[in-house]
């Protein structure tokens, strides 16, 4: 089989979650400051990239980050464009550690409107997904957040998201679908079930040869997206931790079956610039542990 037939059956078969390690543009300060390293560490951009790629390098060489427990891992474009021992960071996830290579493709949210926030143009996207090919990425992720439960708000989210999926389709990429349901949403499971009956229709549409992947913030109600998991248009269903701690998002994640994690927050939760080599490798494998576990179920 091809490379891409390799990772695709290693997604649709294998236990183990994605990590996301794809924090870009404001949020990577916050993720640095979390790691113990405050504002003042660099002067412009580039130095807090080289900072954050620093971060993520440690990370994924970790030993306890591999692919008997990892099926993928999220980067930002930043991080594809860099190297990790010499290799590419794609390749170096995939023929080194056994990782799938995915890539956060969107821009950041547009203001809110209708309750939600959609993505923002993205006018480069065709270049990007075709630098994205030549590293050998597999797939994309692309963020929008639904915030209260309003009908006409979710189906512009869901709406935009299956547009730009069939751009990455015919990229030769799989995309992952994530309009994120705020866990503050004051009625966060009616927004689910909006969400929910906005995509049904939409994969019901793809074409038989073609397949994507949602990222869904864990349910109110147990099992809410088994329809999804077990749609033959969808690869895979992940969860994202969403604010959630480890031990809420590990509980909630396992009330699911088979959804997997895509953990963010979750994953780093804990991890220091400060603590030794022994200590972050530790503290990294007993966190993947306990995502794995939870999301075997």
């Amino acid at each position: 089989m091809s490379r891409f037939e390799d990772q695709k059956q290693k997604i649709r078969n294998e236990s183990g979650f994605i990590a996301a390690l794809d924090q870009s543009g404001g949020s990577t300060p916050k993720a640095l400051a979390q790691y113990g390293i405050k504002s003042d560490a660099w002067t412009d951009e580039e130095g807090m990239y080289r900072i954050v790629h620093a971060m993520r390098t440690r990370i994924i060489t970790s030993p306890g980050f591999n692919g008997r427990r990892l099926i993928g891992a999220i980067l930002f474009e930043n991080t594809m464009d860099r190297e990790i021992e010499g290799k590419p960071t794609a390749d170096y996830l995939w023929e080194v550690k056994g990782v799938v290579p995915f890539l956060k493709i969107d821009k950041g949210l547009d203001n809110e409107r209708d309750g939600v926030q959609v993505m923002k143009p993205m006018p480069q996207l065709d270049a990007l997904l075709k630098r994205a090919v030549a590293k050998h990425i597999f797939g994309t992720k692309m963020r929008s957040v639904v915030l209260q439960a309003n009908a006409g708000g979710v189906a512009s989210v869901v709406k935009q998201q299956f547009e730009v999926a069939k751009q990455i389709l015919g990229a030769g990429l799989i995309p992952i679908i994530e309009p994120e349901v705020d866990i503050k949403s004051p009625d966060k499971a009616g927004a689910e079930k909006l969400l929910k009956a906005a995509i049904q229709p939409e994969l019901n549409k793809l074409p038989r040869d073609q397949v994507v992947m949602l990222k869904l913030t864990l349910p109110e109600q147990d099992n809410f997206y088994r329809e999804f998991v077990q749609h033959p248009r969808v690869l895979k269903v992940v969860a994202l931790s969403g604010g959630y701690s480890l031990a809420e998002a590990d509980a909630r994640l396992k009330r699911n079956n088979g959804v997997v994690a895509s953990f963010s927050r979750a994953l780093v939760e804990g991890l220091t610039a400060q603590q030794s080599d022994a200590e972050f490798n530790a503290k990294l494998d007993a966190t993947i542990e306990s995502i794995y576990q939870a999301s075997k179920t």
